[in-house]
């Protein structure tokens, strides 16, 4: 099998795994209980948050554990709306952002929110100038993604945060769940206030995420209840999956320190050929996260070809994940104005570290033969 969906949802180390099954089997206590079992379950997060904290630069009470991208996005967005609507109700968002950003905002918008969303250039990228001058009294937040789902082209987020610092009464909110352990992301003073993490991206597990809420940021929690993680999200916590998503988050960093130039070594060879491939028109830009490679095939549905290789054990996809099974056009292409014959016919590879330079081959074989097969059959 050649998997090369990582973007959609990456493959479990076994390492996490066995660390989730002993937690659960050894420390199954709830934390909040004030028994030894509890107290014992108790120290285990808070080393969890130190281990996370450490790794990515930060303080242990700024790491609040969740479900994933989804949750963390949805309370970093809809959180700092509610709590600061007193002050402003205008957010800062793009048009390429992943459904939980977006479909969060409209959902604001029915509550009196304005949202500004920011065009994008052809590569797919907001220009910071546009973003500066959109900034008014009333704005309350900017929700920029670092690394964007469908294409991996790459944010300003450095330059974006310089901004934000000029503006100390908004926060500013990253979407790194794409970017992480591909590109670093400096928190500590960079501007950023809230900074999205998802641990099935990272060889974790679905149902594990964290999102990262700087010290002076003050949100309105979606959940309420015990007022567990600093009452900012109620509800008995998930040790053994905040447990397994450090583990994943400390091994997705050294093998981000380590073998990097592997995936770009990958993507480089594929977009090379790629583009040399008849028929095929390469959408993601130059200067894109090197783990994602989008192409499109005009006049050929991509559901056609991703059968035809899904029958030979390769498997790869279109669009997000998210928004596959929704309407045919990808909303992020026509946003980086593409034409519906490439927005409609578009496919997406995207790389992990194990992945190898003879799958990146015996794929493209498959993929021109695919290619050839279906014109064949059409003449």
């Amino acid at each position: 099998m050649i998997y090369l969906d990582n973007s959609a949802t990456t493959k479990p180390d076994p390492s996490v795994l066995e660390s989730f099954q002993q937690v659960s089997s050894n420390y199954f206590a709830n934390p909040s209980s004030i028994h030894q079992l509890g107290g014992t379950a108790e120290k285990l997060l808070l080393t969890a948050k130190k281990q996370a904290a450490e790794i990515l630069g930060t303080f242990p009470q700024e790491i609040v554990f969740t479900s994933g991208g989804t949750e963390g996005n949805n309370i970093a967005i809809k959180g700092i709306a509610v709590e600061h609507q007193g002050r402003g109700k205008h957010i800062i968002t793009s048009d390429i952002e992943h459904p939980s950003i977006y479909e969060a905002c409209k959902s604001l918008e029915n509550h009196g929110f304005e949202v500004t969303y920011l065009p994008v250039d052809q590569n797919g990228v907001v220009s910071v100038n546009d973003l500066e001058n959109a900034i008014r009294k009333d704005t309350v937040l900017i929700s920029i993604m670092h690394v964007n789902n469908e294409t991996g082209s790459i944010q300003p987020i450095k330059e974006i945060g310089e901004v934000a610092k000029k503006h100390p009464k908004l926060f500013f909110h990253v979407d790194a769940v794409q970017s992480l352990g591909k590109l670093p992301l400096k928190l500590k003073d960079s501007g950023i206030d809230l900074c999205t993490f998802s641990g099935h991206k990272i060889h974790g597990l679905k149902g594990t995420g964290m999102l990262y809420v700087n010290k002076r940021t003050k949100l309105f929690p979606l959940f309420h209840g015990g007022s567990q993680e600093q009452s900012l999200r109620s509800g008995t916590e998930n040790l053994a999956g905040s447990v397994a998503f450090v583990k994943a988050l400390r091994m997705i960093k050294q093998r981000e320190q380590n073998d990097k130039q592997h995936l770009y070594d990958m993507q480089s060879y594929l977009v090379r050929i790629l583009k040399m491939m008849d028929g095929v028109e390469v959408n993601t830009p130059e200067h894109a996260a090197p783990h994602i490679i989008n192409m499109s095939v005009p006049g050929i549905k991509p559901e056609v070809i991703i059968h035809m290789l899904g029958e030979q054990d390769i498997f790869i996809s279109t669009k997000s994940a998210c928004s596959s099974k929704l309407k045919d056009e990808s909303k992020v292409l026509s946003a980086c104005g593409f034409g519906r014959d490439r927005s409609t016919s578009a496919l997406r590879v995207s790389m992990s570290y194990d992945n190898t330079m003879d799958e990146m081959k015996i794929f493209a074989e498959a993929l021109e033969k695919a290619i050839k097969q279906f014109k064949e059959a059409l003449e």
